[in-house]
């Protein structure tokens, strides 16, 4: 007699152990893939955004308050809930190569270097502000310290956010002390400059990158390097603990971190966005980079732990269900919005920088989010990956995975 079929695993921690996807997670991740695209649309549309100085074409209260709500609510956010994901599915991938006995060392190291040429091709063509090359370089770190318990990586992240912070706070102090302040005179010519040169060919796109990137790497290195670095070893830590498996179990510790991230977290977004658009000197800009390095994380976790809470509740599947196919296909569509907005906003296309309002900027990210997760989860009905995830897991595995859909993906719903 046939022995009958093994049944799907049923408790989350059976779940986490057969390699099920969980679809919380990927919900989450849509999410974070929706708070970046808010902010790095307001790069795109204005050669203004970060230098301090408003665009003198986009004036007026209500462009003021638009860009004062999505730089508190958004800015310097998103992408430390995307490293912490990162981090966490750091620990899965471990777990995967676990199961089909496989050397994970060398799988790891190919996807880094796979992020590292796609992040470099991204941030020449289209967008200075990519993310991917940060990540495949602290990627480097993150296997360094791969059997680094959770308690340690947890204390180590602490200590990296506080230390980073005092940075800040010294630096502040030494500059009001040494007197100077003020923004460069050459920062409203070289900002209309490069309005220009983007709404030329793709050439001067182009050019105009590359003169853009020793900037961006310096933002990258000195803010975004550490706080991202933090948040991996947070989600290394959280996937050493399998926390996102079965959130049932953490919902008071979630409803803390909520507590904590919207006044907290809130505050210090506050306080940052003064500093950063009331043309402050740079020495309160400094001493509010560094309050927001601490805040940043907490507000982050708040939004994370809304969406994990949000998804446990009465209108948990269709969040989940609308926000999960985005997440499984965050690098297509993380790419994907680059070259729309590329399209909308450069000479590439339209041309529009600095011609469309911050609330149209806000509605066009939106709207660009919806259509994303719409086609998203068309395409996953018929195929197994997303096809920039299927070209890297090609290269991670030096294999050729599965094209289309074989059956249906079983997740994990709440």
């Amino acid at each position: 007699m046939e022995s009958p079929p093994s049944p799907l695993p049923d408790t989350a921690e059976q779940r986490h152990r057969a390699g099920t996807r969980l679809a919380e997670v990927d919900a989450l991740r849509g999410f974070a893939l929706l708070g970046i695209l808010m902010v790095n649309i307001t790069y795109m549309a204005s050669a203004y955004h970060g230098t301090g100085l408003e665009d003198p074409s986009l004036g007026g209260p209500l462009n003021e308050a638009v860009r004062r709500l999505v730089a508190v609510l958004f800015e310097a956010k998103f992408f430390l809930l995307f490293s912490f994901l990162f981090g966490y599915s750091f620990t899965l991938q471990i777990n995967s190569a676990e199961r089909r006995d496989a050397r994970f060392t060398p799988r790891f190291l190919r996807r880094l270097t796979g992020l590292f040429v796609i992040g470099v091709v991204h941030a020449v063509i289209l967008f200075p502000g990519d993310i991917l090359t940060l990540y495949a370089v602290l990627g480097l770190t993150l296997l360094v310290l791969r059997r680094s318990r959770p308690r340690t990586a947890v204390r180590t992240a602490v200590a990296l956010l506080a230390v980073t912070a005092v940075g800040y706070a010294l630096l502040a102090l030494a500059l009001s002390h040494a007197g100077g302040g003020g923004i460069p005179p050459s920062t409203g010519p070289a900002a209309a400059q490069a309005t220009e040169a983007l709404r030329g060919g793709p050439t001067s796109v182009i050019h105009t990158h590359l003169e853009q990137l020793p900037d961006v790497a310096l933002l990258l290195i000195f803010f975004q390097a550490p706080s991202a670095l933090a948040a991996f070893l947070l989600g290394l830590a959280a996937g050493r603990r399998r926390a996102l498996a079965d959130t049932d179990q953490h919902q008071r510790f979630l409803q803390r971190l909520q507590w904590a991230g919207f006044t907290v977290g809130l505050l210090g977004g506050i306080v940052y966005v003064d500093a950063s658009l009331n043309h402050a000197g740079p020495a309160y800009q400094l001493l509010a980079m560094g309050l927001d390095v601490i805040t940043a994380p907490l507000l982050a976790a708040g939004y994370a732990a809304t969406v994990l809470r949000v998804a446990h509740g009465r209108w948990g599947r269709a969040v989940v269900a609308a926000l999960a196919p985005a997440g499984r296909m965050s690098l297509t569509n993380y790419l994907g919005q680059s070259l729309i907005c590329a399209l909308l906003f450069t000479g590439y296309g339209a041309a529009l920088v600095g011609r469309v309002a911050p609330i149209g900027v806000a509605a066009t990210a939106l709207a660009l989010f919806v259509a994303q997760a719409v086609t998203s989860r068309w395409w996953l009905r018929h195929h197994a990956y997303g096809p920039l995830e299927w070209l890297l897991r090609a290269w991670t595995t030096l294999s050729i995975p599965p094209w289309r859909q074989r059956g249906r993906t079983r997740l994990r719903q709440p």
